[in-house]
Formats: structure tokens, C-alpha cells, sequence
């Protein structure tokens, strides 16, 4: 028996066994260059070796002599300082006066003379440990003498003195070759002026000063020294006692404010002067230079400002900081000095907030009924009335500062202001809507006109091929409208603005003089957004945020919320008119909506019934689609359109109640999407929308009238659907019969079908019948396997729904071993003709999918 392979599989299976002989060839090269190595590295150490005995090999140490040497030293020095307070404890008592000097100036003496010995022999760390345990047993002999000699003295101040002592000796001590004493002496000296004030029993404001001064010393020390053990040990003194000292000055200003005052000016000086010198820490001193100003300035103004001004005065104080030492100072320092006075300034702001989130938020939060005339009772009104001065003061500050952050936050702190006005004064309730209003009318102003609030600020860096202003170029009002990309002309007509073939050209004349619907050129690469857009967004979201809270106050009266709709659809157009870029689309449609308020009030106010509202909600999608047929393809078309088709569905949701009149207005609705389908650009998605509205319609209009015959309801969609499919045929031959004409005869056919199946009377089957009849030799007519399928397949069903009763009468009296005996028959005569029935099967196959 031959089992040889075919040529093309043999020839990869020698491929598969070449590869994994290569594979297994490159692991053994590679093993065999690593045992050659290993071989060889013990010839190449006896080589290098000189000829004798071999060395035994010596333990690695896992420790250096100079840490070995440390801890020795650490430990014995600790042992002595131990034997040392022990003995200064325990046998002080049991010698006499003679001993007891004898003991204090030998061992004390000795272990302070010894490393200057030690240091001549050159043994540095010995001599550090010595001079450690020396410096113990100068703390141990100053508690002696006070336990013996000065007992009766009173203990803090005896330390106080002590550590004055201690720090001087030690600082002397420490002049020469010695290391460890004058870090030591600089630690010690922060505690005899802070002790000599608690002997003294002074206050928290003594007690600050003296850590001032002890801070004050210390940052004299830190900039003098030149050991950097004693620079931190200076700067870390002085940082703490520094900080509690302002911080205790702090606290001391809401009750004391003038000797608090002199104290926070004393450590902003000290702050100030590590600014100027330090230039790592320049920023950060300055910082907290300026929170010490300000808090001194602002404790002032507190004592003498009436209630309410408090927070108002530090946020002057920290405004005006920005202006101290402007052209002197070193950059740095400007920076920190700023840094300072925008904190408290943002904290001013934030305690100013609470006005205009109630303004804001307090019309939609209402306790009344609408076009009740009463009033919600007011938010917040014992809220101090200084809050918009804070907003006020922030508002200028920003602005003056050249910055696009800084713009931005101006624009928002002047929103924020008329916002919070009517909640502080508590002004009336006209008054109010006038100047949630006149908010919005300002804001929509600057989102559609942003240039003068850039003026001195330069745009961002852009990318090459963008369109705009270049990194170094101011950006004002003449160079931002006239920069490309940046406004476009108006056209003269709908038309022209949706051709965008002159307009996008860069064509001169007035269609370029001023913005408007005018197409604008896309930048060509991804770029920052300029300022002017920044900013104009900024101002569109604040008004936008106005708008809503000025509808909701208007729908106290009926009178206001006619006024308040009626403006603010006038403003949004203009501003939909005027703005640029995607504000044109939004405005747009907050027009459209707001509009359809205006009409929803109208049929309020005309007390008419839902259903009725809801055919004159139909004014809004009419409206639209006009507007859209005269702006064609421009790009607010589109937008507006659909916020008017959803006035529409509302429309629809207000009719459900009354059948008639939604099949009024599904029909109504039909019309202005059949109207909307007539022009080109809207032809295919309008032309659905129409037909699927009016086929509504069609079907509320039939269920009002208690039409139960599914054929009222399918034919509706069956003879549009088979139009529409001869005409696409025409256009596209090769299109499929499925896609062309199944739809359509499946909405009829399929129902009818349970529909006859149902029903006991005999002509709905016959008409069903010859109709499946006449579809099923249409299909064989013309070949379409749709309709030969479709009509077939019901054409069997219905002719078997009519047979039944007799098949099943047939059966009954037949008896009972016949339709086993049939159906083995059957079977038989199947299997003997297994192979052509087979034939015959995918025969008819093929002649149905050669079909269309």
C-alpha cells in the first residue's frame, strides 16, 4: 500500500524538520562557547597568580573600619554619658563638698581637654565622641550645681541662664577643629529667651516675640555660617520658631490687632530679608511675607471697619500688596508677594460665592406657583452686603493682570457680581429680573464681540498652516477681527453663505467687514484655541447660565414670563447671527427653544386644552423648516431644524389624549417634513420622516374609527413600498428583489395571513389566496425570487388552512393503521428515490438563486 506524501506537503514538512535542526544547532553552539568559558576562567586566575603555595581565600567584610570605628565610638561615649548621670544621681549625695568639686572639675576638664590631644594625634572621631561626652557632663554639672548650690532658685530661669551659658561655651568650644559643638551650641541657643519668658511669666505676645528674635538670630547664623551643619541647624530653628511665632501673631490679631500688628510686621521684615538673600527660598518667604502683611493690615482694618467689612479689608490689604515693592524687588520676590495676596484673595472670593449660587439657583428651587404672583421669600438676605464689593475688587484685580487665565477669571468674577446683586441689597422682584436680564443681554454681548476684553493679551503658539495670530502678536480688537480664520463676511443671501465658494475664497468687500453667517477657514493643523475664543465661550456659558435663572423668576407672573421668553428669543437670534463657530449653533437653537416657550405661555395664558396647545406648538417645526430653507446648508440649519422637530415631538406627546386630533397632527407634521423633503440636502432623511408620519396618521386616524381589518392597516405601507421598489429597480437593475420589493409585500402578506387563519368566513382566504397567487406567478414571470418565495409560501399555507377541516375529517374516518401504513409507503418510495429527489432539489435551488 502506498502512503507517500503529496510533493507540496513533503516539502514542508522537510522545511519544519530544517528549522528545528537549525534551532536545536544554535541552542548547542551557545551552550558550548559558555562551558569554554567556565573551563578557561580557572587557567587564566593561576596564570595571573605568582608562583608558591595558594592563598586561602579571605572572607568578604561586610562592613567599612570608618562605620566599624563610628559605632564603637558611639557606643562608648553613650556608656560614659550613662556611668556619668548615674553617678550624678545616685552617689552625688555621699561625698562631701571637696569630692564633689574635685569630681566636677577632673572628669569635666578631662573629657574637654582630651581631643584637643587626640585631634594632634590625628584621631578626628575619637576626639568628636570625647568632646560629646564632655559636652554631657556640662548638662550634668549645671543640674549639680542648681540640686547643691542654687537650690532655692527658681528653675526655668536657672535653665534659661544655663542654656545661655551652655550655648556660649560650646560656641567657643567648637572655634577649633571640632565638628559636633557648635550645631550643639546653635540647638541650645533657641531656648533661653523662650524660658527667660516663661520665667517671667509673659504672655502668648512675649512669648512670640521671643521667638522671633531667637528665629531672627538664627536666620543671622544660617546666612553667616559656614559649616552646613550649623546652616540646618539654624535654618531649621529658625523655620519653626519663625512659623510659630507669625502664626501665634495671627491669632493674636483678632483680638489684639495693633500689638499683633507690630509682631506679624516684625516677622514679615524677617521673612522679607531671607527673600533677598536666599535665593532658593525667595518665593517662599515672600508668600509668607505677605500673608504676614496682610493679616497685620487686615487685623487693623478689622478693629475699626464696621461689621460685614472684615473680609472685604484683608481682601483690600492683599490687593494692594500687589503694588509694594513692584520695581524694587527682585522677581522672585514679586512673585511671592503676589502668590500671597491671590491667595487670600481667592479666599475672599470663595466666601463671596454663596450670593451668586443662590441668585443663580434659588428662581428654579421655587416654593411658589407659577403665574401665582407671589414671590419666593428671599435667600440669604442677612448675608453681609459687602460680598459684590469683594467680587468687585477680584474683578479689577484680574482684569489688570495680562493674562488669559487672569481674563477669563475677570470675566467670570463681573458675571458673578450681577448675579449676586439682587440677593445681597435685596432688591424687588422687577428689579431683579430686569438685572438677571441685563446679565444675560452683557454676557451674549462679550460671547459675540470678545475683542476688547483681549486687548494686551498675545495668543498661544500655533502650529504651522493654522490660521491666526503668530505667538508674538498682540491680540486686540483691529488685529483679532482682521486676522484670517478668525471672522468671515457675511454673505448676501442664504444661498451665497451655504455655496461657500466666494465667501471661503478670501474675497474682499464687505461680505469680509464684519462676522456673521459667513463660512470661516478650518485651521489645517491642531492649534490652541485663541483668546477671543476662550473667552467668548467663557462669556456664552455665563450667559447661558443667566438665561436659565431669568426664565425660571419669570414664571412668577404671567406678564414677566411673556417679557423674559420674548427677549431672550431676541437675544439669541442676535447672537445666533452675529456669533462665530459652534456659539452660532447653540444660540440658534436656545432661540428655537425659547420660542417654543413663548408659544407653550401663549396657549397657557389662552387656557386652551393640551391637545389643542399641541397644534399650535406646530407654529415652531413650520418656523424651522423655513428658516432652513433659507439658510440651505448652512451650518445652523441643521441644528435649528432639529431643536424644531422636537417641539414637534412634543407636539405629539401633548395630542395623545385626543386620538383625532394627534392623527391632526401626526398628518400636520407630515406635511412640514414633506415640505422640508423637497429640498436636495434633505430629501432622503425628510422623506422617511414624511412617509413614517403620514402612515401614523393613517393608522390613529383608522383606530378612531374602529377599523379592526389588518389589510386597512398594511396596504397603506405595502403600495408606497412596492413604488418606491419598481423605482429603484429602474435605476438599479442588478438590485436585489429581496431589498426591492420583500418589505413590502411581507407587511401585507405575513398578517393577512394570521388574519385568515382566524377567520372563519371564506372570502378573506380566497382574496388572500388569488392575491399570493398573482405575486407567486408574477415572480415566476419575471424571475424575482422575492416574490416567487413570498407569494408561494403563503399561497401553500392558505390553501392548507382550507383543507384542513376536510384532512382532519378524512382522517377521522379512516381507520386507525391507514396513516401509519401511508406514511411507511411514503417513506419507502422517498428512500428508492433518494438520489434523484437529491437532483431534483438542487435543481431548484439553482433556479432560485439565479433569481432576483
Amino acid at each position: 500500500m502506498e502512503n507517500a506524501l503529496p510533493p507540496a506537503d513533503e516539502l514542508v514538512l522537510v522545511d519544519r524538520e530544517l528549522a528545528q535542526l537549525d534551532t536545536r544547532r544554535s541552542q548547542l553552539l551557545a551552550r558550548r562557547a559558555w562551558l569554554l568559558q567556565v573551563l578557561a576562567a580557572p587557567v587564566a586566575r593561576a596564570a595571573a597568580q605568582p608562583a608558591g603555595p595558594p592563598a586561602p581565600s579571605r572572607p568578604l567584610a561586610d562592613s567599612t573600619p570608618r562605620s566599624a570605628q563610628n559605632v564603637l565610638l558611639t557606643l562608648g561615649g553613650a556608656l560614659l554619658t550613662i556611668a556619668a548621670v548615674a553617678f550624678t544621681l545616685v552617689s552625688w549625695g555621699s561625698m562631701g563638698i571637696g569630692g564633689r568639686a574635685a569630681v566636677l572639675v577632673v572628669v569635666t576638664s578631662a573629657a574637654l581637654a582630651a581631643p584637643v590631644a587626640l585631634l594632634r594625634r590625628g584621631l578626628a572621631s575619637t576626639a568628636e565622641a570625647v568632646a560629646a561626652l564632655g559636652m554631657a557632663l556640662m548638662v550634668l554639672d549645671a543640674y549639680a550645681l542648681h540640686r547643691v548650690a542654687l537650690a532655692d532658685t527658681d528653675g526655668v530661669g536657672y535653665a534659661a541662664v544655663a542654656s545661655a551659658v551652655l550655648a556660649g561655651a560650646w560656641a567657643a568650644y567648637g572655634r577649633g577643629r571640632l565638628r559636633g559643638p557648635l550645631p550643639v551650641a546653635v540647638a541650645t541657643a533657641q531656648l533661653p529667651l523662650l524660658l527667660g519668658v516663661v520665667a517671667a511669666d509673659g504672655g502668648p505676645s512675649a512669648l512670640a516675640w521671643a521667638a522671633l528674635a531667637t528665629a531672627a538670630a538664627d536666620v543671622a547664623v544660617a546666612l553667616r555660617a559656614t559649616s552646613a551643619a550649623v546652616r540646618i541647624t539654624a535654618g531649621a530653628g529658625g523655620l519653626t520658631l519663625g512659623g510659630w511665632a507669625l502664626l501665634t501673631g495671627g491669632w493674636l490679631s483678632l483680638t489684639s490687632p495693633i500689638p499683633a500688628g507690630a509682631l506679624l510686621l516684625a516677622g514679615a521684615a524677617v521673612a522679607l530679608y531671607v527673600a533677598w538673600r536666599v535665593a532658593p527660598l525667595a518665593e517662599a518667604a515672600a508668600v509668607v511675607a505677605g500673608l504676614a502683611v496682610i493679616a497685620a493690615a487686615g487685623g487693623v482694618l478689622r478693629a475699626v471697619a464696621p461689621e460685614g467689612w472684615t473680609v472685604p479689608g484683608y481682601v483690600l490689604c492683599a490687593v494692594a500688596l500687589s503694588a509694594v515693592l513692584r520695581s524694587a524687588a527682585p522677581r522672585a520676590v514679586r512673585r511671592g508677594l503676589a502668590g500671597a495676596g491671590a491667595g487670600v484673595l481667592a479666599l475672599g472670593v470663595a466666601w463671596a460665592l454663596p450670593p451668586v449660587v443662590a441668585g443663580l439657583l434659588s428662581p428654579a428651587a421655587r416654593s411658589t406657583g407659577v403665574w401665582s404672583g407671589a414671590h419666593a421669600e428671599p435667600v440669604l438676605a442677612s448675608y453681609p452686603a459687602t460680598a459684590p464689593l469683594v467680587l468687585l475688587v477680584g474683578t479689577a484685580a484680574l482684569a489688570a493682570v495680562p493674562r488669559l487665565w487672569a481674563r477669563c477669571g475677570a470675566l467670570f468674577l463681573a458675571w458673578a457680581l450681577l448675579t449676586s446683586l439682587p440677593v445681597s441689597p435685596g432688591l424687588p422682584y422687577g428689579a431683579t429680573l430686569t438685572l438677571q436680564l441685563l446679565t444675560t443681554a452683557a454676557a451674549l454681548l462679550v460671547a459675540v464681540r470678545p475683542d476688547p476684553a483681549t486687548r494686551g493679551l498675545r495668543a498661544p503658539v500655533r502650529g504651522p498652516g493654522t490660521a491666526g495670530p503668530s505667538a508674538g502678536e498682540p491680540v486686540d480688537g483691529a488685529s483679532a477681527a482682521g486676522a484670517p480664520g478668525t471672522a468671515a463676511g457675511p454673505s448676501d443671501s442664504p444661498d451665497a453663505a451655504g455655496s461657500g465658494g466666494a465667501g471661503a475664497g478670501g474675497s474682499g468687500g464687505a461680505e469680509s467687514s464684519r462676522p456673521g453667517w459667513g463660512p470661516r477657514p478650518v485651521p489645517t493643523a491642531t492649534a490652541p484655541a485663541p483668546p477671543r475664543e476662550v473667552l467668548a465661550w467663557s462669556a456664552f456659558a455665563c450667559g447661558f447660565a443667566s438665561a436659565l435663572s431669568a426664565t425660571a423668576a419669570a414664571l412668577d407672573t404671567r406678564a414677566a414670563t411673556f417679557a423674559a421668553l420674548g427677549l431672550l428669543t431676541a437675544l439669541f437670534a442676535v447672537t445666533g447671527f452675529l456669533a462665530e463657530g459652534g456659539r452660532r449653533a447653540v444660540a440658534a437653537c436656545a432661540a428655537v427653544v425659547t420660542a417654543t416657550g413663548l408659544v407653550g405661555a401663549g396657549t397657557a395664558a389662552a387656557e386652551l386644552p393640551a391637545h389643542l396647545a399641541a397644534l399650535a406648538l406646530l407654529v415652531v417645526p413650520a418656523l424651522t423648516a423655513a428658516v432652513g430653507a433659507r439658510l440651505r446648508r448652512h451650518p445652523v440649519a441643521l441644528p435649528v431644524e432639529l431643536t424644531g422637530a422636537v417641539a414637534g415631538l412634543l407636539a405629539v406627546g401633548l395630542a395623545v389624549s385626543r386620538p383625532a386630533v394627534l392623527a391632526l397632527v401626526l398628518a400636520l407634521a407630515g406635511v412640514i417634513a414633506a415640505a422640508t423633503a423637497v429640498r436636495p440636502e434633505r430629501r432622503p432623511a425628510a422623506s422617511w420622516a414624511a412617509a413614517g408620519l403620514f402612515l401614523l396618521a393613517t393608522w390613529v386616524r383608522l383606530a378612531v374609527w374602529d377599523v379592526t381589518t389588518p389589510e386597512a392597516y398594511t396596504l397603506p405601507v405595502t403600495v408606497p413600498a412596492l413604488a418606491v421598489g419598481v423605482l429603484r429597480r429602474r435605476r438599479d437593475p442588478e438590485a436585489s428583489s429581496w431589498a426591492a420589493y420583500g418589505p413590502g409585500l411581507a407587511v401585507t402578506l405575513v398578517p393577512s395571513l394570521f388574519a385568515a387563519w382566524t377567520d372563519p368566513d371564506w372570502p378573506r382566504p380566497l382574496i388572500l389566496g388569488v392575491a399570493s397567487l398573482a405575486v407567486t406567478l408574477l415572480g415566476a414571470r419575471f424571475r424575482l425570487q422575492a416574490l416567487l418565495v413570498l407569494g408561494g409560501t403563503v399561497l401553500a399555507l392558505d390553501g392548507l388552512h382550507e383543507l384542513a377541516p376536510y384532512v382532519v375529517q378524512a382522517v377521522g374516518a379512516l381507520p386507525r393503521w391507514l396513516p401509519p401504513a401511508l406514511a411507511g409507503l411514503l417513506l419507502l418510495g422517498v428512500g428508492a428515490t433518494y438520489e434523484q429527489r437529491l437532483r431534483d432539489a438542487r435543481r431548484l435551488r439553482e433556479r432560485l438563486g439565479r433569481m432576483r
